[in-house]
């Protein structure tokens, strides 16, 4: 009887305790449900309102913002006028010297003024011009010339640089908006691995942990959401600078760019390239200058002539008195003067001719760059849109429905996201980078006309 009440005893005790436990496990679970719906709540308000600042955005086609950076970018307008104000210099350089024009009074004897009462009291007037060598201002000319065609190239490489950078900016500009909506996309995987985990620790089969772990991938994004919309407001303030707007101006969201291969040839884009390079010919006109320059200098052994009228006024009581001289300069210390210059202009030559092949080997060297970079670009995207991409979400799928069904852990669903989430990124990247490579390339080559037809939609 005594082991009959004490076993009753105990199972009345027994029951009593998984009562107690029981309760606790379903205050503790409340207690989490609460706990996770508000999270959920305040992660889809967080959402929603970037997905709706995101779609409030307005198209920015690219096209208007190159005619808007021709117009008024400051780097371009000072370029401009740089190659204005060399033009000026032409007329200048082939003109000749200023006339020089003298007057005075001469007076014979210190006590008086003797005008017209001595013969050598007389006022003077005189007038005289300086003519170069024969050849020489025309050199001048010469040099002036090459200069402006020079700053005239410089000025279409400035455009052409400042239309590069519009493009590259843009594309920085699009893949930040593309990175917000791959966030949206994320969300909602992450979502499908929070749900199925609340199902499962609610059935007691899956644990606290796999919730927690899913909801906090999700703030993980909202720090990368954070960072791009940052990234957002510092690329927009650089493109308006670019365009010539106030940094503050708004700015629409840039259109998609479509996929067109770029079917042209290393061999012809470096054909191109030191054909119609403004880069090159700025070189190249520079060579020419230091060349006539040489021939100035070498000029400058042969004198120049001044020629001088001069007339004198004597009164009534003696004959006015004229007279007309030549002068000449003799380079008599030519060689630490004219011979010195004509090393100076043929050092200036082998400067000119080293940083046109520099400039050759620069722009070889930019174009194979780029290209080799536009196509790793094009190859990368194939392998991502129709390899890596696909065959990561049909393996999410999979191992999603395995952790349903208990067949798989959390950590091997998170891990087949965040490869998704790489992979995404990483084909975006790829279509920005092959667009700014592209135009870095139109910029190398001098092909200003290039617009957006056939790069955007």
């Amino acid at each position: 009887m005594r082991g009959r009440k004490l076993k009753g005893k105990n199972g009345e005790m027994k029951r009593q305790d998984y009562k107690e436990t029981g309760a606790k496990s379903r205050i503790r679970f409340r207690r989490f449900d609460v706990s996770s719906v508000l999270h959920y709540l305040l992660l889809t308000g967080l959402f929603i309102l970037l997905y709706a600042v995101v779609a409030a955005a307005e198209p920015l086609p690219l096209q208007p913002l190159i005619d808007e950076a021709l117009k008024n970018s400051p780097e371009i307008r000072a370029a401009e006028s740089r190659a204005a104000a060399s033009q000026f210099k032409i007329p200048q350089a082939k003109s000749l010297p200023d006339p020089m024009v003298m007057f005075g009074y001469q007076n014979e004897g210190t006590n008086k003024i003797t005008f017209n009462e001595m013969p050598d009291s007389q006022f003077m007037f005189s007038a005289s011009q300086m003519f170069p060598f024969p050849g020489k201002r025309a050199l001048k000319g010469e040099m002036a010339a090459r200069d402006a065609e020079s700053q005239a190239a410089s000025y279409r490489a400035a455009q052409l640089k400042t239309v590069s950078r519009v493009k590259e900016l843009y594309y920085d500009l699009f893949l930040s908006y593309k990175n917000l909506d791959l966030i949206k996309d994320r969300v909602a995987l992450f979502s499908r691995l929070e749900d199925a985990a609340l199902a499962r620790y609610s059935s007691g089969t899956g644990m606290q942990q796999d919730v927690l772990m899913a909801q906090t991938e999700k703030y993980m994004l909202l720090e990368k959401e954070e960072m791009f919309r940052q990234k957002i407001q510092s690329t927009e303030a650089m493109l308006n600078t670019v365009v010539g707007r106030d940094v503050n101006a708004p700015l629409g969201r840039p259109e998609e760019p479509e996929y067109t291969p770029f079917g042209r040839e290393m061999s012809e884009l470096l054909a191109v390239a030191f054909d119609r390079s403004p880069e090159i010919k700025s070189r190249e006109k520079m060579v020419a200058a230091a060349e006539a320059k040489i021939r100035m200098a070498k000029k400058e052994y042969y004198p120049d002539f001044t020629l001088t009228g001069n007339y004198g006024l004597r009164g009534r009581e003696f004959p006015d008195m004229w007279s007309f001289t030549t002068a000449i300069n003799i380079p008599l210390y030519y060689k630490t003067k004219q011979k010195q210059a004509v090393h100076e202009a043929e050092a200036s030559l082998t400067e000119a001719r080293s940083e046109l092949e520099a400039a050759k080997l620069m722009l070889s060297s930019g174009i194979r760059d780029n290209y080799s970079m536009l196509k790793a670009a094009e190859r990368l995207m194939e392998l991502y849109q129709h390899g890596l991409i696909p065959k990561t979400y049909q393996d999410f799928e999979a191992v999603l429905a395995g952790y349903t069904t208990g067949k798989s852990d959390a950590l091997t669903v998170i891990s087949r996201l965040r490869a998704i989430i790489e992979f995404e990124n990483s084909y975006w990247v790829q279509i920005a980078e092959k667009e700014k490579a592209k135009a870095r390339i139109e910029a190398l080559t001098g092909n200003l006309d290039a617009g957006s037809g056939e790069s955007t939609k």
